[in-house]
């Protein structure tokens, strides 16, 4: 049974791996690698779930190997099947299966014909790693997946403006789930000591012992979860990103956005369930958001004027609902909703563009008027109140401006004096001054040595704002990401010696793909006149072995698992004390942040309309 669950991690992985070495004109080779393999996938999967039933429904978990282990940490693998687990299993295997056979057709000549199906093995990847995760950290490594691929395939049309810039306004809000996942993570290592694992968050009496003695603790671990859920399943005030979601090809949004991808979030709350369940003010809470998310949902596809757009408000009405039944403790009628929203919305989307002719047809020579609704029944100040606010979208995208990223803007207006220049000097004063007070502690006033982590922690965060809103200097911004890694090691320094080991474990992805990053943007302003972040500026089609190269070192500075930085990470959490909150949030604040301004410039750069004239340019979409 333990090789099968390795066999749904590997077999993707093999075919990602396949995929990036065929050439982009084989499209039929790429696409038969794809669905091959998703469907050697599936009939593995329904072998595996009739050996299962066969064994009694037993729950499996074995800890795979650890990636490193110290003292009082412990980073390992660990593989976790149970019904919840065969369920998605079951989903995704069919639905990727289905995908894969309709976009061999769908994109067929299409430009971006191997992008699709790279990032669709990547994407099903992910998701098997966290579907099959046994704890927090495993999961995390198949969310991040999810992310980035995520990012890719909402930009899939690159060339457009619109699809670029709200592929980053989504990836922003998934790096705001991140952070929930990661202070989950550190709280999760203070209450339990080490790395707990989904089977022993099974054990009622375990967990009930700690919550009776760490109450508070325990129903900040659930918010920082159910941030995350709500962030992937755009759950209010996260609701807004969806509809924005569908610019990708149609395939892409049937299987992200209408069936899999959306549903990791109801995937996060169920597994953490036996955590949360006993709770009964945090279920309250998860009831609330759901009816709410509902009613804005339902209230909003209405009036929409696209039909992916009104597939995806009625898609998060309906996973506003699963909430609900989850905080309930009805699991088994969440399983078969989830089931049953994720089959009846890939099917819908991928015939959306046949119901909008149809329609259009239908519209021309059998018009029937509007029926009359139970809206037309209320006062008609509060009936237009209504239309208004929901043609609006509630105005959750403009609050979501208002209230987190124009602020961070204006914030980092004010560090006008950093140029390329001189954030160089600035930094090595200050990080020179820092190592030369870390290891001389002495010299600092007692009143003031619990305040150094945080100084340097703020300082980090307030470069990294600075990067993430500077909108001339291309190396300025990379350079403040870096330098950003750099503070956030001292900062833990002063809070509790770091060994050597893990200052390597967490500076050595950055330092090589920073280096990388650098040398990419030096070769490229050496063969065009200008680059900045004032715009988008396309250069992906002249320079795409630069583009490519660039996207690998954004994703290894941004803590992606592709280098030792990712464990590194989770390290710097474990080195954090359950008292210093204001610390732990800066540093997760920084780590977001951070891989904003690297994803930020990538887009700016390599993505979107071409500023060269000679090239085709779309035209911005409504």
């Amino acid at each position: 049974m333990e090789h099968f669950l390795q066999g749904f991690v590997l077999l993707p992985a093999f075919a990602f791996v396949i995929s990036l070495l065929i050439p982009k004109h084989r499209e039929i080779a790429l696409s038969r690698v794809s669905f091959i393999v998703v469907g050697i996938q599936l009939i593995g999967v329904l072998v595996f779930t009739f050996l299962w039933i066969m064994n009694g429904f037993n729950h499996i978990d074995f800890k795979e190997f650890s990636i490193f282990k110290g003292k009082e940490y412990d980073f390992y693998i660990d593989f976790y099947v149970d019904s919840i687990s065969l369920v998605y299993l079951l989903i995704g295997a069919v639905l990727t299966f289905v995908i894969t056979r309709f976009s061999q057709y769908y994109l067929h000549r299409e430009d971006g014909y191997k992008r699709f199906f790279n990032t669709i093995m990547l994407f099903y990847l992910g998701y098997n790693i966290i579907i099959v995760s046994g704890n927090v950290e495993t999961l995390f490594i198949g969310w991040e997946l999810l992310g980035v691929s995520s990012f890719l395939l909402i930009a899939f049309y690159r060339n457009r403006y619109l699809p670029v810039k709200n592929a980053v306004k989504i990836f922003s809000i998934y790096r705001i789930g991140d952070v929930g996942i990661i202070m989950a993570m550190w709280l999760s290592h203070h209450l339990w000591h080490e790395n707990i694992s989904f089977l022993k968050l099974n054990n009622y009496e375990l967990v009930h012992h700690q919550l009776v003695h760490h109450s508070f603790l325990g129903i900040t671990i659930s918010l920082m979860f159910f941030i995350s859920a709500a962030a992937k399943s755009a759950q209010f005030p996260f609701s807004s990103w969806l509809p924005r979601a569908m610019e990708g090809p149609t395939p892409s949004s049937a299987i992200f956005y209408g069936s899999l991808s959306v549903h990791v979030g109801a995937f996060l709350l169920l597994r953490t369930y036996p955590f949360w369940e006993q709770q009964v003010s945090f279920r309250i809470f998860i009831v609330i958001v759901g009816i709410v998310t509902a009613i804005i949902a339902t209230l909003s596809a209405r009036v929409q004027s696209t039909v992916k757009s009104q597939i995806a408000y009625s898609s998060i009405a309906q996973i506003g609902l699963i909430f609900i039944e989850i905080a309930l403790g009805l699991k088994a009628l969440a399983l078969i909703h989830i089931a049953g929203n994720a089959f009846l919305r890939t099917y819908q989307l991928l015939v959306s563009p046949s119901v909008v002719s149809y329609k259009i047809r239908q519209q021309f020579y059998n018009f029937i008027p509007r029926k009359k609704t139970i809206e037309d029944t209320w006062p008609k100040r509060f009936e237009y109140t209504f239309y208004m606010l929901s043609l609006k979208e509630w105005n959750l995208d403009s609050f979501m401006y208002r209230r987190l990223w124009n602020p961070l803007k204006k914030l980092g207006a004010t560090w006008s004096f950093l140029t390329f220049k001189n954030v160089y000097l600035f930094f090595l004063i200050v990080f020179v001054l820092g190592l030369f007070l870390t290891f001389n502690t002495g010299l600092i006033p007692e009143y003031l040595l619990p305040a150094m982590p945080i100084i340097y922690a703020l300082l980090g965060l307030l470069l990294v704002i600075k990067a993430f809103t500077e909108r001339n200097s291309v190396r300025l911004s990379w350079s403040l990401i870096i330098v950003n890694h750099l503070c956030i090691a001292l900062a833990i320094s002063f809070n509790q010696h770091f060994e050597l080991s893990h200052y390597i474990w967490y500076l050595s992805g950055v330092v090589l793909c920073g280096g990388f990053g650098y040398f990419l943007i030096q070769r490229l302003r050496g063969q065009e006149k200008w680059v900045s972040l004032d715009r988008f500026y396309g250069h992906v089609y002249e320079h795409p072995k630069i583009a490519l190269g660039f996207l690998i070192a954004c994703l290894g500075v941004a803590g992606f698992p592709i280098t030792p930085t990712f464990i590194g990470e989770d390290l710097i959490f474990s080195h954090i004390k359950e008292s210093q909150v204001l610390l732990a949030l800066l540093i997760a604040m920084s780590l977001i942040i951070n891989g904003l301004a690297a994803i930020r410039i990538y887009s700016r750069i390599f993505l979107g309309p071409h500023v060269k004239t000679y090239h085709e340019s779309a035209k911005r979409s409504s």
